[in-house]
């Protein structure tokens, strides 16, 4: 009886101990389940913190992909990035490949000193101020159009170092570097007040100080209005034939070493009437670049005629001004000085032995 008593007390005993750690591991897994919703919490506040921040930020700027161009023509084209890169390096797809659209001019027929029966050598000027030679001077757009005028053709590939026979002078004897053109074309006048503070700085300008006391002048594409050209005109006996072959180009603009500066009597150096030669380019030279160099036309602005077509075409107007069996040194002004009637029949008078060059060919 004892025993069975003794029983009941241990199995009643471990009940009650049984009970309490239930109890204690409910507990634990509340504070457990409290704990976590604390954190699920916390980093949903951040998650929606974040959701703003980005949603206030300025939005990043989506890449273009640059695709390949199938048409140099902008109505074609995927993006503007692609369209101006392609159409810089000249290529253009083709199926699967990449196709070179760079044209390469005609050569020069090799002429011998023999077959050149008759010959005169002139020297012309070229006012883009006149409606026909309106192209030479047109820039582009940007876009829709390549346009440049010669002049900015020119010197960019004179930088380039894609035209590399570049003379001081017409008779093609000093050559110039870009950093020579550079020089010639730009020039720096410090003023008065930059010496003054140049002085007072033992001799040192800030950068701040330079763009405010120096005066920048140079001749860009905008002033450079006149071109001269120089180029033969001779008979060849083979093909019968009067041709012209040009020889030389050259840019003539304002003389910036002038701008801005006075006289002892207070009028500017500089006139709108006095240019200078910038350089003269050697033209067999530089046909490759203008025959990829595409000229204005108002009538069509999707036309690929080239500057080299229109000088070997003569699809300008001129006045000469030298000849190479003039008067003097050859040069109108010189031996018709102060008279602009005079000068203009004379230069009518040379176009007309020209002319006669061509009849008189037949009486050989």
């Amino acid at each position: 009886m004892r025993k069975i008593l003794f029983l009941l007390l241990a199995l009643s005993f471990l009940g009650l101990n049984a009970q309490k750690k239930k109890k204690t591991v409910k507990k634990k897994k509340a504070r457990t389940t409290k704990t976590v919703g604390s954190k699920a919490d916390a980093g949903q506040n951040t998650a929606n913190i974040d959701s703003l921040v980005n949603a206030y930020a300025t939005p990043a700027v989506p890449e273009v992909p640059e695709e390949p161009i199938n048409s140099m023509s902008i109505l074609n084209a995927k993006s503007p990035e692609s369209f101006r890169k392609y159409r810089d390096l000249g290529m253009i797809k083709q199926g699967d490949s990449m196709v070179s659209t760079r044209k390469t001019p005609l050569k020069y027929g090799f002429i011998e000193d023999k077959d050149i029966l008759k010959s005169m050598v002139v020297w012309e000027i070229i006012d883009m101020n006149d409606k026909i030679n309106q192209p030479f001077y047109h820039n582009e757009d940007g876009i829709v159009s390549q346009n440049r005028s010669l002049y900015q053709v020119l010197f960019d590939a004179i930088n380039n170092g894609k035209i590399k026979e570049v003379y001081d002078d017409e008779l093609f004897t000093v050559r110039l570097s870009p950093e020579a053109i550079q020089a010639r074309i730009k020039n720096e006048v410090m003023s008065n007040a930059g010496t003054d503070a140049m002085n007072a700085n033992n001799g040192v300008l800030t950068e701040e100080q330079k763009k405010e006391f120096i005066n920048v002048y140079e001749t860009k594409t905008e002033t450079v209005k006149v071109l001269k050209i120089k180029g033969m005109w001779y008979i060849d006996k083979r093909d019968s034939q009067m041709k012209y072959r040009l020889l030389g180009i050259a840019a003539m603009g304002p003389d910036p070493s002038t701008m801005g500066q006075f006289g002892p009597d207070g009028k500017p150096l500089a006139s709108k009437d006095e240019l200078i030669d910038l350089f003269w380019v050697y033209y067999p030279d530089a046909r490759e670049v203008l025959a990829n160099s595409v000229a204005f036309n108002n009538k069509n602005l999707s036309s690929d005629i080239s500057f080299d077509d229109l000088l070997n075409a003569r699809r300008f107007s001129t006045i000469i001004y030298k000849s190479d069996n003039g008067l003097g040194n050859g040069v109108i002004k010189d031996y018709i000085p102060k008279d602009a009637d005079g000068q203009l029949e004379e230069s009518e008078a040379i176009k007309a032995q020209i002319l006669q060059m061509e009849n008189d060919m037949w009486n050989y």
